[in-house]
């Protein structure tokens, strides 16, 4: 039996944001991942992830400001440049857009209003009909180079991590969490479960969850006509559609949480036809600036609470931090230092705690 401060459960960008908060503060960390290094089938793959300050509600625009600090925080330790600054559009149903401009101005975030003319001048690949929100600090963030980068750094900074190693239990014993592998049982002061889609299985006899949808979702690149720079975006309507730049594989395109209900290891990797059909039908009605035919495509998980908050919360030593309801990557490397909080006795954000997400 191996003794360790804190092991981590899931590899993915949660569990890695996790490890690396944790290595830097000197804690002797071990992660587990069930898959290989990089996998496709969970909710971290990809080549980019949208970053957004605009969001209807403070709390969240407070905490993608923390978030733009922790990415440069990880910037300035790799070298690398992941968070990249393009600008991002709000578009469509005006009382969506009204609302982020609302929730901007409580926080004095800078932002402009355009008319849809003046927008399309400026974006001529997008079509506009409606109010139009630019915010100039939006943009995108390389997501498998981030995830390379968080785990370049917990090595150097002395983790461990054990791929294709999935946890086969965890139990409580004492103060302390026990988890079992096929070759090893550890030990640990603290186990985090960072574990997407799979947390409802390792947790289900242990910490009481709230309710949880994963859902399997579809997104699509398309080529561009030309070279101009996009930003990211979304269209607000009936059903909210992004897209961003994705450098080498064009203009990712995507509607958010439309996918049929799966489980973790249940689930098909098809792409949805009707989904292709809707979004393409939407590249060819709103986005002039784009091949209307997908060049590729890809299946994701979202695992999602009704309010769509996340679950960041201690109980004894077992630390959930999960799901992430399909937004959370632009969060990751706040949400491994909150975590990393949560192992060395901090208490929970309030919306984040497992009596309010419950509720």
């Amino acid at each position: 039996m191996q003794r360790v401060d804190a092991i981590v459960i899931g590899g993915g960008i949660m569990g890695a944001a996790t490890a690396w908060w944790l290595a830097r503060r000197g804690q002797d960390v071990t992660l587990l991942e069930q898959f290989e290094p990089g996998h496709v089938r969970g909710s971290s793959h990809g080549g980019s992830r949208i970053f957004r300050l605009a969001y209807p509600d403070p709390f969240w625009i407070d905490l993608a400001r923390a978030a733009r600090e922790d990415w440069r925080e990880l910037e300035s330790e790799t070298g690398d440049d992941l968070l990249v600054r393009t600008g991002s559009l709000d578009h469509g149903e005006r009382a969506a857009v009204d609302g982020i401009a609302a929730a901007l101005d409580v926080r004095r975030v800078r932002h402009d209003r355009l008319h849809p003319d003046a927008a399309t001048e400026r974006w001529p690949g997008v079509r506009f009909d409606g109010p139009v929100l630019h915010q100039p600090d939006g943009g995108r963030i390389a997501a498998d180079r981030a995830w390379a980068a968080m785990w370049d750094r917990v090595r150097a900074l002395g983790g461990i991590a054990h791929w294709s190693t999935p946890a086969r239990a965890i139990e409580v014993i004492g103060d302390r969490a026990r988890v079992a592998t096929d070759d090893e049982t550890y030990d640990a002061r603290v186990a985090v479960v960072a574990a997407g889609a799979w947390v409802v299985d390792l947790l289900r006899d242990t910490v009481p969850l709230p309710p949880l949808v994963v859902t399997q979702e579809s997104a699509f690149h398309f080529a561009p006509r030309d070279d101009t720079p996009w930003p990211s975006f979304i269209h607000h309507g009936d059903v909210a559609r992004y897209g961003l730049e994705t450098p080498g594989e064009g203009v990712k395109v995507a509607e958010h949480h439309t996918g049929p209900a799966v489980t973790a290891d249940r689930r098909d990797f098809v792409v949805d036809a009707a989904t292709r059909d809707r979004v393409a039908a939407f590249v060819r009605s709103w986005l002039p600036g784009l091949e209307p035919a997908p060049v590729s495509e890809v299946t994701c998980l979202y695992t999602s609470t009704v309010t769509e908050d996340f679950v960041l919360d201690r109980i004894g030593p077992i630390v959930v931090a999960s799901p992430c309801s399909g937004h959370g990557f632009k969060f990751a490397p706040t949400i491994g230092r909150l975590v990393a909080d949560l192992v060395t006795g901090a208490a929970p954000v309030p919306r984040f705690s497992l009596a309010e997400v419950r509720r």
